[in-house]
């Protein structure tokens, strides 16, 4: 007889892909001199440069955190996928309220994540929405 599982191993197999995506970032703010502040999001770092750096490092340590953390629960963790796909997609809409409507840069220029943003909030709404079907599993196999 059929059991019933929560969810979609592609769920939980994109999780893990968002974890290391959320590494990449985060090796770049923390390892780069700048952090990528001016390199890649090209801020003006003329004032308050060790201040901005300090701050994006500061930031690229808890990304690299948070992706291992997100790796570790598509893993082993899987009965909480679905509630790190939701919040996974809640922070991907916030950065995307906050880079486009809601703090733009008045300069008008977007670092890669801004877009990468709006491409992700489709992308982990669909699979949240996998996430959360169940999915029939014989006793032979999963």
């Amino acid at each position: 007889m059929p059991d019933v599982q929560r969810g979609s191993i592609v769920a939980a197999w994109a999780l893990g892909l968002y974890g290391l995506l959320e590494i990449v970032p985060g090796c770049i703010h923390f390892l780069l001199p700048d952090g990528g502040a001016g390199v890649i999001a090209g801020l003006d770092l003329t004032h308050n440069r060790h201040t901005v750096i300090g701050t994006v490092a500061w930031m690229g340590s808890l990304q690299i955190a948070h992706g291992i953390g997100l790796m570790a629960i598509a893993w082993r963790y899987r009965e909480l996928v679905p509630l790190f796909l939701g919040l996974a997609l809640l922070e991907r809409v916030l950065i995307s309220l906050a880079a486009w409507v809601t703090k733009p840069n008045p300069v008008g220029h977007h670092p890669p994540g801004h877009y990468g943003s709006l491409i992700l909030v489709p992308v982990l709404a669909a699979v949240l929405a996998l996430s959360l079907r169940a999915r029939t599993r014989n006793a032979d196999g999963p």
